[in-house]
Order: C-alpha cells, then sequence, then structure tokens
C-alpha cells in the first residue's frame, strides 16, 4: 500500500490491490463509467483467481478506480505459432471527476508490473474502443501498439482495438 500526490490540487490516491469488500464500489465504477458491465461473480473470479493483477485508486477512503485482468496462455500476438502466458486487461476505469491526475496511468503501471513479476507473462493485452482516443492514448504512452481492429467487437456494433504490448 502506498498513497501517491496527483496534481495540482494534492490529491492523495492510495494504491493496493483489490479486497473482495471493494467490487461493489469497483461494480458502480463500472457502471457509470463503462457500457460494458459484468456480474459480481465475474468480479469475483477475477479478484479470486487473479488478486496481484486487481489494483484500485481510494481517496478519501473510496474506491476512485479500479484495473483488472486475467492470464491466459494465448498464440504469441508477436511470435508466429508460439504459446505465450499472457496478462489480457479486461477492464480499467476512473470516476469523472478524477480523470486526467495520472490515475489510470498509475493503476496500469502497478498492474503491467505484477503481470510481468508475479504472474510472469510474457506479453499484455486489451481491447479498446476505436473512438475512445484518450484510452488509447494512455495505452500507447505505457507502451502498447495497435495490432489489429476487430471489426463489431462490442455490443453496439463499434469496433474495437487490439493493442499488445512485451513485457519481458
Amino acid at each position: 500500500m502506498e498513497t501517491l500526490i496527483h496534481g495540482d490540487n494534492k490529491l492523495a490516491v492510495e494504491y493496493r490491490n483489490a479486497r473482495f469488500e471493494d467490487l461493489l464500489q469497483v461494480m458502480n465504477i463500472n457502471r457509470i463509467c463503462l457500457p460494458e458491465n459484468y456480474t459480481y461473480s465475474f468480479f469475483e473470479s477475477i479478484l479470486r483467481d487473479y488478486p496481484a493483477a486487481f489494483w484500485v485508486a481510494i481517496h478519501n477512503g473510496r474506491v476512485i478506480g479500479y484495473v483488472m485482468c486475467r492470464i491466459e496462455r494465448i498464440f504469441s500476438k508477436f511470435e508466429t505459432l508460439r504459446v505465450k502466458k499472457a496478462g489480457n486487461v479486461v477492464s480499467v476505469a476512473v470516476l469523472p471527476e478524477y480523470r486526467r491526475r495520472g490515475i489510470a496511468f498509475e493503476l496500469m503501471r502497478r498492474t503491467l508490473d505484477s503481470l510481468r513479476d508475479v504472474y510472469k507473462c510474457d506479453e499484455s493485452y486489451l481491447e479498446v474502443r476505436v473512438s475512445n482516443e484518450q484510452a488509447i492514448r494512455l495505452y500507447q504512452k505505457l507502451g502498447y501498439k495497435i495490432h489489429e481492429r476487430s471489426k463489431s467487437y462490442y455490443m453496439d456494433g463499434e469496433d474495437a482495438y487490439v493493442m499488445i504490448r512485451r513485457l519481458r
């Protein structure tokens, strides 16, 4: 657990791995911020199976952002016909009033470290709406590159970019 100060107004944010008692707040953030929502059991299973890759940001005792990942064995997005251990970033969100302060970046940075150091993943990937320019810029800043476009990936028909990053 570590507290960082963000922005000019000295916002103190604590970062730690999520706990089961955080899940209702995490689900609320997911519903406020993202059109893709998951069941409680989905969040619970990711936290149970991959606790070191599920991070929350807390301000004044309240969860204000989160990132959650799962670990998979996939055909490498970098090397043809090679199976690699990969961290799939399932969901990232920060409440609107706390955005543009580096919180999502810090959550992702910590998660990428966990994927590499704890879970020994070789690479990471995620899907992002092609219209979500702010998120795409964040991921590029973290070292992700656009790998391919997935047609009609989202339920509303919007395409997604699959973005990839080496971890080792």
